[in-house]
């Protein structure tokens, strides 16, 4: 299937998931098999693939996975196999609703099919490709509808990663960088180091120094005085989680990001497809926000930077409240949040993006 460039973040082969090992970059490009469910879930939580779509494309793959590892079994054991998978699999991370998503869009498929055995597995591995095909599609859409709404010239400011690596392919924020760079409205990036496992100096610079699109990087404690500066003309950020008032969860450092632009008066745009609009919760209050091992912020890559009996507080993601996004950018059309937009106006109307 398409990609962006000349990896793969993830691909699917003859009964293997191979996932280009996002620990490891920008120092070694290797990648990671999966051949089980339990190793996909597995690199889903160890980092190994991250970013709310590709988790979520990733996830159906290991549904797919254990399809066809458990065909030849009776079709109650067949059933309850798939259950077992897909509760192993949403047990992973708790924030990115795509995952969820995902799964529940493989569990249709087997309430509604009555299938089992080869049939399922086919059925399942189907889907699971056509998710793949959706995802990077959606991409492409988003970068063109967010990249017309950048100004001339722009110097984006981005922070964590939504690019390639994020997603199937192409990228939701970096999609809308990669657009406006190729229609020449964009003319250079930001990327915030984005403490404390540097997801934008580790993988967001490795993505657009390979595309050729001029990058600075800087620390996450610049971005304020960069503003001050003049130097940024626009914030994309991606997301893990829409809720139906709009508010955005997004990797921690976007609330403090999104303040900071109503500050200096810069757009704050956030791109993200429909899959991650949860309208079943109603607002980011109600959102689950996950917390990662202290060990991340207790050390910078094998180095320790702090006591190793010293307390951590360390969430992956922050909420932003809808009043602070200028625009969600979907597949589907554009919300203007800030200016009363509503997330159901994307949903009136299945036949052609709905903007408002």
């Amino acid at each position: 299937m398409e990609s962006e460039g000349s990896f793969h973040t993830l691909e699917y082969r003859y009964g293997i998931l191979r996932l280009i090992d996002q620990r490891r970059l920008p120092g070694e490009e290797c990648y990671v098999e999966c051949r089980t469910e339990e190793e996909v879930a597995d690199a889903i939580r160890s980092l190994v693939v991250r970013g709310a779509p590709a988790i979520g494309v990733a996830a159906a793959y290991g549904m797919a996975i254990a399809a066809a590892r458990n065909m030849s079994r009776a079709p109650a054991q067949h059933v309850a196999a798939m259950e077992s998978a897909a509760k192993l699999l949403a047990g992973t991370r708790p924030t990115a609703v795509n995952l969820f998503w995902a799964i529940e869009r493989m569990r249709k498929v087997i309430r509604e099919s009555g299938l089992t055995g080869v049939n399922l597995a086919k059925e399942m591995l189907d889907l699971a490709d056509a998710i793949h095909r959706e995802d990077i599609a959606s991409c492409h859409k988003i970068g063109e509808l967010g990249a017309a709404l950048l100004p001339n010239d722009a110097a984006v400011l981005t922070h964590c990663n939504a690019g390639a690596l994020a997603t199937a392919g192409y990228g939701t924020a970096t999609g809308v960088i990669r657009s406006g760079f190729r229609s020449g409205r964009v003319s250079r990036v930001y990327v915030d180091e984005t403490r404390p496992v540097l997801q934008g100096a580790r993988l967001t610079t490795w993505e657009l120094s390979r595309d050729g699109i001029p990058v600075i990087l800087i620390t996450d404690n610049m971005a304020a005085y960069c503003m001050r500066l003049g130097r940024i003309s626009a914030v994309v950020v991606g997301a893990d989680r829409v809720a139906a008032n709009g508010d955005v969860a997004n990797k921690i450092g976007t609330y403090g990001l999104a303040i900071l632009a109503r500050e200096h008066g810069i757009p704050f745009f956030v791109a993200a497809p429909m899959s991650t609009v949860d309208l079943d919760t109603p607002s980011g209050s109600e959102i689950p926000i996950e917390e990662r091992p202290p060990e991340e912020v207790r050390s910078f890559g094998e180095c320790r930077t702090a006591p190793e009996e010293v307390t951590v507080f360390n969430p992956a993601f922050d909420v932003t409240p809808a009043r602070l996004v200028d625009a969600l950018i979907t597949e589907r059309g554009v919300v203007h949040l800030a200016n009363g937009g509503r997330i159901d106006s994307l949903y009136a109307g299945q036949n052609g993006p709905e903007i408002s």
